[in-house]
Protein backbone atom coordinates (compact mmCIF):
# COMPACT_ATOMS: atom_id res chain seq x y z
CA UNK A 1 0.00 0.00 0.00
CA UNK A 2 1.17 3.52 -0.77
CA UNK A 3 1.87 5.92 2.04
CA UNK A 4 -0.05 9.03 0.95
CA UNK A 5 1.06 12.29 2.49
CA UNK A 6 -1.44 15.04 3.15
CA UNK A 7 -0.52 18.30 1.42
CA UNK A 8 -2.68 21.23 2.43
CA UNK A 9 -6.22 20.87 3.69
CA UNK A 10 -7.80 19.92 0.34
CA UNK A 11 -5.92 16.62 0.02
CA UNK A 12 -7.36 13.78 2.08
CA UNK A 13 -5.56 10.57 2.98
CA UNK A 14 -6.70 7.47 1.10
CA UNK A 15 -7.63 4.86 3.65
CA UNK A 16 -7.75 1.13 3.02
CA UNK A 17 -11.54 1.48 2.80
CA UNK A 18 -11.17 4.26 0.19
CA UNK A 19 -8.87 2.09 -1.89
CA UNK A 20 -11.20 -0.90 -1.62
CA UNK A 21 -14.19 1.19 -2.73
CA UNK A 22 -12.22 2.73 -5.60
CA UNK A 23 -10.99 -0.71 -6.69
CA UNK A 24 -14.59 -1.96 -6.71
CA UNK A 25 -15.68 1.04 -8.81
CA UNK A 26 -12.84 0.43 -11.24
CA UNK A 27 -13.75 -3.26 -11.55
CA UNK A 28 -17.36 -2.31 -12.29
CA UNK A 29 -16.17 0.08 -14.99
CA UNK A 30 -13.88 -2.59 -16.39
CA UNK A 31 -16.74 -5.08 -16.71
CA UNK A 32 -19.07 -2.48 -18.18
CA UNK A 33 -16.56 -1.37 -20.84
CA UNK A 34 -15.72 -4.95 -21.79
CA UNK A 35 -19.41 -5.75 -22.17
CA UNK A 36 -19.95 -2.56 -24.14
CA UNK A 37 -17.13 -3.45 -26.52
CA UNK A 38 -18.53 -6.95 -26.99
CA UNK A 39 -21.94 -5.52 -27.83
CA UNK A 40 -20.46 -3.02 -30.26
CA UNK A 41 -18.37 -5.75 -31.87
CA UNK A 42 -21.53 -7.84 -32.30
CA UNK A 43 -23.20 -4.92 -34.02
CA UNK A 44 -20.21 -4.56 -36.32
CA UNK A 45 -20.36 -8.26 -37.22
CA UNK A 46 -24.03 -7.99 -38.16
CA UNK A 47 -23.44 -4.74 -40.00
CA UNK A 48 -22.68 -6.55 -43.26
CA UNK A 49 -26.37 -7.15 -43.69
CA UNK A 50 -27.19 -3.61 -42.68
CA UNK A 51 -24.64 -2.17 -45.08
CA UNK A 52 -26.40 -3.98 -47.89
CA UNK A 53 -29.45 -1.93 -46.95
CA UNK A 54 -27.45 1.33 -47.17
CA UNK A 55 -27.32 2.06 -43.45
CA UNK A 56 -26.80 5.69 -42.65
CA UNK A 57 -23.09 6.54 -42.44
CA UNK A 58 -23.71 8.71 -39.39
CA UNK A 59 -24.94 5.72 -37.37
CA UNK A 60 -21.86 3.73 -38.29
CA UNK A 61 -19.65 6.65 -37.26
CA UNK A 62 -21.40 6.84 -33.87
CA UNK A 63 -20.72 3.13 -33.24
CA UNK A 64 -17.08 3.51 -34.25
CA UNK A 65 -16.66 6.49 -31.90
CA UNK A 66 -18.42 4.71 -29.05
CA UNK A 67 -16.12 1.71 -29.44
CA UNK A 68 -13.03 3.94 -29.54
CA UNK A 69 -14.16 5.77 -26.41
CA UNK A 70 -14.93 2.53 -24.61
CA UNK A 71 -11.46 1.17 -25.50
CA UNK A 72 -9.80 4.33 -24.15
CA UNK A 73 -11.71 4.20 -20.86
CA UNK A 74 -11.06 0.47 -20.54
CA UNK A 75 -7.32 1.08 -20.96
CA UNK A 76 -7.42 3.85 -18.33
CA UNK A 77 -9.30 1.59 -15.89
CA UNK A 78 -6.89 -1.30 -16.45
CA UNK A 79 -3.95 1.07 -15.90
CA UNK A 80 -5.50 2.35 -12.66
CA UNK A 81 -5.97 -1.21 -11.39
CA UNK A 82 -2.35 -1.98 -12.29
CA UNK A 83 -1.22 1.12 -10.36
CA UNK A 84 -3.20 -0.15 -7.35
CA UNK A 85 -1.42 -3.50 -7.59
CA UNK A 86 1.96 -1.74 -7.93
CA UNK A 87 1.29 0.59 -5.00
CA UNK A 88 1.47 3.78 -7.09
CA UNK A 89 -2.27 4.50 -7.26
CA UNK A 90 -3.28 8.00 -6.23
CA UNK A 91 0.03 9.62 -7.17
CA UNK A 92 0.18 12.22 -9.96
CA UNK A 93 2.19 11.10 -12.98
CA UNK A 94 3.66 14.59 -13.42
CA UNK A 95 4.31 16.22 -10.04
CA UNK A 96 4.34 12.95 -8.05
CA UNK A 97 2.06 14.53 -5.44
CA UNK A 98 -0.99 12.74 -4.07
CA UNK A 99 -4.30 13.05 -5.92
CA UNK A 100 -7.20 14.46 -3.94
CA UNK A 101 -9.53 11.80 -2.58
CA UNK A 102 -12.48 13.74 -3.98
CA UNK A 103 -10.93 13.65 -7.47
CA UNK A 104 -10.43 9.90 -7.29
CA UNK A 105 -14.00 9.34 -6.12
CA UNK A 106 -15.24 11.23 -9.20
CA UNK A 107 -12.62 9.89 -11.65
CA UNK A 108 -11.07 6.77 -10.07
CA UNK A 109 -8.84 6.18 -13.10
CA UNK A 110 -7.31 9.70 -12.87
CA UNK A 111 -3.56 9.85 -13.51
CA UNK A 112 -2.99 13.54 -12.74
CA UNK A 113 -3.84 15.90 -9.93
CA UNK A 114 -6.24 18.71 -10.78
CA UNK A 115 -3.47 21.27 -11.28
CA UNK A 116 -1.40 19.05 -13.59
CA UNK A 117 -4.53 18.04 -15.53
CA UNK A 118 -5.25 21.72 -16.18
CA UNK A 119 -1.67 22.25 -17.35
CA UNK A 120 -1.98 19.29 -19.72
CA UNK A 121 -5.27 20.62 -21.14
CA UNK A 122 -3.82 24.10 -21.64
CA UNK A 123 -0.79 22.63 -23.46
CA UNK A 124 -2.98 20.93 -26.06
Amino acid sequence: MVNHQTIGQSTAHLSAEDLAALRETLHEQLLFRREQLQQLAGEVASRTEVRLQQRDAAQIEVHVKLAASARMVLADVEAALARMDEGTYGICHLCRGPLDRERLVIVPQARYCGRCQQVRKAAR
